[in-house]
């Protein structure tokens, strides 16, 4: 099979770290895509928590027999079943504002290289600015925007949408960077040059000439950006501005446990913590590890 002779896989095969933390993230994902049958508890449905066994110990056993592996909150939630709902929301935001932020940024970069002018000029100082200031408080403005433009329980209807276009915006900057330069490399190429003077029409020569000869980049900056945009959907759940508490988020569960930590409720906070840690090691190994394999030229330097 070629695919299974290309150079991406012979570097796989050679790598236990990029192996290992693949692995942990296919693991993962398959964990939050099957969490409603994974889930010993509906963690989604408040009615069904037992506020009577609130905060109870890993392993504990509840007053109607339930028995809770990884312990339960303060609203009576069994951990294991939360964490794993938990994850669902970081990777359907993480994902979902990458490939927002990758069309986004791809577009405006192939629009930038590709014309230059003003049209490149406008693009660049727009990314520039935007560079200026943290990306964290870019997600928080467009929170803020969108709160005061929807009613409370709009928001909390459209949490998910809103963290996921809060935090595309705020990332969209490396992908038209990076898609920019190589552009300006590709037009310049006979391919191109031929396309154009033949005829073709520029958005087929952009979208589907220069695009696919720039696509492996963009997968690299997205398996990094990945990581990030999961760190920024529990950092914003963290600061109460994310995931509403009262659907299971691990930066909800983190900051929720972070109240009662010296109470000796440990569990609450660190469990969905080292989750949370896990999960963006993973991400961040792998693409480390994407990078370097799709970029040789990055070891010579």
């Amino acid at each position: 099979m070629t695919w299974w002779n290309s150079d991406v896989v012979y570097a796989l095969r050679r790598s236990p770290t990029a192996q290992l933390s693949g692995a942990l993230v296919i693991l993962l994902a398959l964990a939050a895509l099957f969490a409603s049958v994974l889930a010993p508890y509906d963690a989604f449905n408040p009615a069904k928590a037992n506020v009577v066994d609130a905060r109870l110990a890993p392993g504990a056993i509840g007053m109607f027999g339930d028995r809770y592996w990884l312990g339960t909150d303060p609203q009576g939630r069994d951990m294991l079943s939360a964490m794993l709902f938990g994850l669902r929301t970081s990777l359907e935001v993480g994902v979902g504002a990458v490939a927002l932020a990758a069309a986004f940024g791809v577009t405006l970069g192939l629009l930038s290289g590709y014309f230059g002018g003003v049209l490149d000029a406008i693009i660049m100082r727009a990314a520039d600015v935007q560079l200026s200031f943290p990306s964290i408080l870019i997600a928080l403005l467009v929170d803020g925007i969108a709160r005061a433009v929807l009613t409370t329980h709009g928001h909390a209807t459209l949490a998910i949408p809103v963290l996921i276009v809060a935090i595309a915006l705020s990332c969209w900057v490396q992908y038209a960077r990076t898609v920019r330069s190589l552009v300006l490399i590709e037009r310049q190429r006979e391919y191109v040059l031929a396309a154009s003077v033949t005829g073709v029409r520029t958005h087929r020569i952009l979208f589907g000439h220069i695009l696919p000869n720039v696509l492996r980049p963009v997968l690299v900056v997205a398996t990094i950006n990945l990581a990030l945009a999961i760190i920024a959907e529990a950092t914003l759940s963290f600061l109460g501005v994310g995931i509403p508490p009262t659907e299971p988020s691990l930066g909800t569960l983190v900051r929720v446990g972070g109240e009662y930590l010296y109470s000796g409720n440990w569990w609450i906070s660190l469990l969905p913590g080292g989750l949370l840690v896990v999960l963006s090691l993973a991400v961040n190994l792998f693409g480390d590890w994407l990078r370097d394999t799709m970029n040789p030229l990055l070891d010579a330097t």
